[in-house]
């Protein structure tokens, strides 16, 4: 293989709206200036290396599909490296400014933790003078503590403390890696924590434990120096049947109840959002009013299956709420958009994958521009506003602060004769705006 594994496909280009040339950009522009930002420091959207490096095509009924030259039977460090200079050929051509990884993503995993922990600092040593060439940064890195059948049972909420313990291992690990590259954040992942089955669950023990291993991450954040943000990524089933983290209000009260506000975020993705019977833009929504909201995995899911499909965004309309959500609450800090997201298991030639980011770039940016119009125009805002004008009233004020009383809004209804009225909601005019701006 030549040193160019993307062969014909030069750095993605911004064309504008009257491009037809699928290989370019038609929104994303990341020098303009949108809401007080760029666009590329508003969306910090980064490439994933599972799914984008990693995955072979297999789903539950089929082998892999995708001919990647570093699935070979060669040495595995070696594909490794192959693989790493592949992925930043593909993060500077497609304009990433971040990407993101699991340790076994990144490097093999080898016969003992040891053997993995060396794997993994080789390529961490390679990875190093890469970021200083590109200047394409780490987004966030995490370990994977689900693939192995040591994990069957879940990692911190396992049965046994020894595989506890390994999971600590590995994960102290990965934090230490993230931290030597410079990432802006570290993942928390917990894929199978949760149950298959109550008969055989002590839920209360498995709570307990997962709030003291969250506890001994940040305890080891601090012990190194790692200023980057800790991220909880919110998923309601899949591999098991209930994950104890189902959505952004489950990780919310367990953050509360184990002491953890303000040390860990939500990394919320658009697939976890649907399978947990909410939308995207309602977990941004509840994640910024409750402070904690931290990052975002650009996907989608496919509403005729009942699982985690992992597709790229194509619909503005999503984008635009989700966008207008996270806008209206301040934007990203040292979050990002990752495309946690694969290409579909026919699509076999090594340029599908630039075709695939290209378009949910290119969502991901037309939603930030629809969210900037709508927020400047005020065209939302002030009707929510309108609808609750009164709490900025004296009664309002009177109920938030305390001074009011069941007594005296008794007293305020009976005597002042009141009988309120319905108003109505809306929701089909407001509907109607949304669709004009999309």
């Amino acid at each position: 293989m030549s040193e160019e594994y993307f062969k014909g496909v030069p750095k993605i280009p911004f064309e504008g709206l009257d491009s037809t040339n699928p290989l370019a950009y038609r929104y994303y522009e990341k020098d303009r200036m949108v809401l007080g930002k760029t666009m590329e420091e508003q969306l910090r959207f980064a490439v994933c290396y599972w799914h984008t490096f990693c995955w072979g095509g297999r789903d539950m009924f089929g082998e892999d599909v995708f001919d990647r030259p570093w699935f070979g039977d060669g040495d595995p460090l070696e594909m490794a490296e192959l693989k790493m200079n592949v992925a930043f050929e593909f993060f500077e051509k497609i304009g990433a400014p971040f990407y993101c990884f699991h340790d076994i993503d990144a490097a093999p995993a080898g016969d003992t933790l040891a053997e993995s922990n060396a794997n993994l600092d080789h390529i961490a040593d390679l990875m190093l003078p890469k970021i200083e060439e590109t200047g394409v940064k780490l987004l966030w890195g995490t370990a994977n503590l689900f693939s192995h059948p040591r994990f069957m049972g879940g990692a911190a909420t396992n049965p046994d403390p020894e595989v506890f313990a390994y999971a600590a291992a590995q994960v102290k690990h990965a934090m230490e890696v993230t931290h030597r590259l410079g990432g802006d954040n570290y993942v928390l992942w917990g894929g199978r924590e949760g149950y298959e089955t109550l008969l055989n669950t002590d839920m209360g023990r498995e709570g307990d434990q997962l709030g003291r291993f969250l506890n001994m991450v940040v305890e080891h954040k601090n012990k190194i120096g790692f200023k980057g943000q800790l991220l909880i990524e919110p998923k309601p089933m899949e591999p098991t049947k209930h994950q104890y983290d189902h959505d952004c209000a489950s990780v919310h009260a367990f953050l509360q109840k184990h002491g953890l506000m303000g040390e860990f975020f939500v990394n919320i993705e658009t697939n976890h959002a649907t399978l947990a019977g909410h939308s995207f833009q309602h977990e941004i929504e509840y994640a910024v009013a409750n402070g904690i909201f931290g990052s975002v995995d650009m996907n989608r899911g496919d509403l005729l299956l009942g699982w985690d499909t992992d597709q790229f965004h194509n619909g503005p309309e999503e984008a635009t709420l989700a966008l207008y959500a996270l806008m209206q609450g301040g934007g990203l800090t040292k979050g990002g958009f990752n495309f946690d997201a694969k290409i579909r298991r026919q699509s076999i030639e090594p340029d599908d994958l630039f075709h695939a980011h290209v378009g949910g770039i290119d969502i991901l940016a037309r939603g930030l521009l629809n969210a900037e119009r709508l927020i400047n125009d005020n065209a939302l805002k002030s009707v929510v506003d309108e609808r609750y004008a009164g709490w900025s009233e004296s009664l309002g004020q009177d109920i938030l602060s305390g001074t009011a009383s069941f007594e005296s809004l008794s007293e305020h209804i009976l005597n002042n004769k009141i009988d309120p009225a319905p108003r109505s909601g809306r929701q089909e005019m407001l509907e109607n705006i949304v669709n004009r701006y999309v």
